[in-house]
């Protein structure tokens, strides 16, 4: 539910439910005071994220410009890429940053994506542990069905050792040697080792992030979408130029 500034609240923003009024009057006046707000264009900005796009620094990207755009309601939603793919496709985002395989459709710009397998330097897993523990994410994740998939076209035995939705929470769980997982390069921690067919592992094929704008975005959608696409230039820059702090084999 979106937050709405009530005007009289000291304590600042509430949820829509806390701040309704009882009194069928005065609720007929506000919903008419939300509805004329949407005609003289306060809409609602709706952006889908994945959960691991850094998010520190793209979150200051998105506080300056809604702060610049004080008449926009913003949604932000951090889901799995598969989640904001089906969200954009029915009409219930505006724009999206997401991951996908290489050239799968149409997107206002994209970059690839270098994956590795990643296990714990510490408590490292090898090719011949049987069957092979993977740390994942929850079913959907792109990451997830290429280390299934990769597995059974060796015709490798696997089992599922560690779920979690959190990036850090699988980072964790590789550090600690709970499972080998497959992870980009800006996902590489310093205890890490990246694992590679010198370690008999198969190589994985690589994904990319992708910018998708909804076909009726808004001029504000627009803006935001021409900050992303430069933020993502920039980003994929700088892991392209900068080594991974991880440990390659």
């Amino acid at each position: 539910m979106n937050a709405v500034a009530d005007p009289k609240a000291a304590a600042g923003p509430q949820t829509f439910e806390q701040n309704r009024p009882d009194d069928g009057l005065l609720a007929l006046a506000y919903e008419t005071r939300e509805a004329m707000a949407q005609s003289e264009g306060l809409g609602i900005l709706r952006l889908g994220i994945p959960e691991d796009f850094a998010a520190r620094r793209l979150s200051e990207l998105l506080s300056r410009f809604f702060r610049t755009h004080p008449q926009l309601r913003y949604d932000v939603r951090c889901e799995l890429s598969v989640n904001l793919q089906r969200d954009i496709e029915r009409g219930e985002l505006d724009i999206a940053v997401l991951k996908r395989d290489a050239g799968s459709g149409s997107a206002l710009a994209t970059w690839p994506e270098n994956l590795y397998w990643v296990t714990s330097c510490r408590h490292p897993i090898s090719w011949q542990t049987d069957p092979m523990p993977l740390a994942v994410f929850p079913q959907g994740c792109q990451y997830r069905n290429r280390a299934i998939h990769a597995l059974e076209s060796r015709r490798r035995s696997w089992r599922i050792a560690y779920t979690c939705p959190n990036f850090s929470g699988i980072q964790a769980a590789v550090s600690a040697g709970l499972g080998v997982s497959i992870l980009p390069r800006s996902g590489l921690r310093s205890d890490h080792l990246a694992l590679t067919a010198k370690n008999g592992f198969p190589a994985i094929p690589d994904t990319e992030l992708a910018l998708v704008l909804a076909p009726d975005a808004s001029g504000a959608t627009r803006r935001l979408a021409e900050l992303l696409t430069a933020f993502c230039a920039e980003l994929a820059e700088s892991r392209t130029l900068r080594r991974p702090g991880s440990r390659l084999r």
